[in-house]
Order: structure tokens, then sequence, then C-alpha cells
């Protein structure tokens, strides 16, 4: 008798087998793709990280070199000032979401008269502002060199205004203040808090 199944028969069984490995090997491509593309995405963002910290160290650079203008502090002509009001240079008084800077301008003719007279008040001369924290270095780059009369310090003190439950957030401010000036080589005399 003749065969009647002489050729080929498929069973279910292996074009199952064939459905599961070729389902397999399409997963197994789209993952390497996904993974590729993580890896690209994790590439551009280190890149992107290192251009914006090359960019923040040339900004620093640039904020240095123009405080570099302010000579060295005296000590000798600071040492003995104990009152907010009789310090001569930039004053920062930290508060939990700003900082005030308070700048005493110099006499513009100090021969003409004895200074902190009656007609040459040096309350008139004294200017504070609210700056945020990050305008700090912009905001003392700003000042000119008559208001660095004990060279390159700054006072720096927790606001006596401020709420005490702030206080955290406050000192936060301070810590940050303190950091910012040292990053910038501009020396730090911190006040206690009063």
């Amino acid at each position: 008798m003749p065969d009647c199944y002489s050729g080929t028969v498929n069973h279910p069984i292996n074009t199952g087998r064939f459905a599961a490995l070729a389902l397999l090997f399409a997963l197994s491509i789209l993952a390497c793709k996904k993974e590729e593309q993580a890896v690209v995405g994790v590439a551009q963002s280190a890149r992107l990280a290192e251009q914006k910290a090359q960019a923040a160290a040339t900004e620093r650079d640039r904020q240095r070199a123009e405080l570099a203008k302010v000579p060295l502090p005296t000590k000798s002509m600071y040492v003995n000032v104990h009152e907010p009001g009789q310090w001569a240079n930039p004053f920062i008084s930290a508060d939990a979401e700003y900082l005030t800077l308070r700048v005493t301008m110099a006499d513009p003719n100090p021969g003409a008269g004895a200074s902190g007279t009656l007609l040459r008040p040096e309350a008139a001369r004294r200017q504070e502002l609210q700056i945020r924290p990050a305008d700090l270095a912009e905001a003392l780059i700003a000042l000119p060199s008559s208001a660095w009369r004990y060279g390159r310090v700054v006072a720096v003190a927790e606001s006596p205004l401020a709420d005490k439950k702030n206080r955290p957030a406050i000192r936060r401010n301070v810590e940050s203040a303190i950091q910012k000036l040292n990053d910038l080589d501009v020396v730090v005399d911190e006040w206690p808090v009063r």
C-alpha cells in the first residue's frame, strides 16, 4: 500500500516551540535596544553634568578674581568691633528664606568735615538689601571698594528679628553663606546669636 503521509507533518507541539523561540528572540532584541538607549541616556546625562560643573567652576573663578581686587583683611582694624552698628564692612544677617546684606558706604568727602557728624550721619550712608542666597557672590562683587574698609572680610550672623521656630532653616542659610564666602576666598567673621 502506498504511504499516504509521505510528506512531513508539522506537529502542533513543534510549531508552538518555534513560535516561543521567535517571540523570545524578538523580546531579547527589544531588551537590548532599550538597554542601549538607557546607556546612551546615562552618557548624555553625565556629559551634561560635567559641562554644568565646568561652567560653575568657571563662574566661581570669575567671581574669585573679581573679589581678589579687594585687599586681604587687616584683623587689627576689626578685632575689637563687637556691635553690628559699628561694623564698617559688609554685614550679612541670615533669615529663613533670604539674606540681608548691610553695607555702609564711606564718606564721599572725608576732608570737608568730621565723618559721622550731625550734617554727615553714618546711618544715612548705610544701605540694607534683601537678597536670595544664590545672589550673594554677585551682590558682593557689585559693592564699591569703599565698602570694604577692613579688607576682604564679611560678618555673618543669624537675624535677631527672625522667628525662633525657623532656626534650623536660618542656620542652614548661615552655613550656606559661610561656605559660599569661603569658596570665594572671603574671610568670614561669624557673630554669635544674640
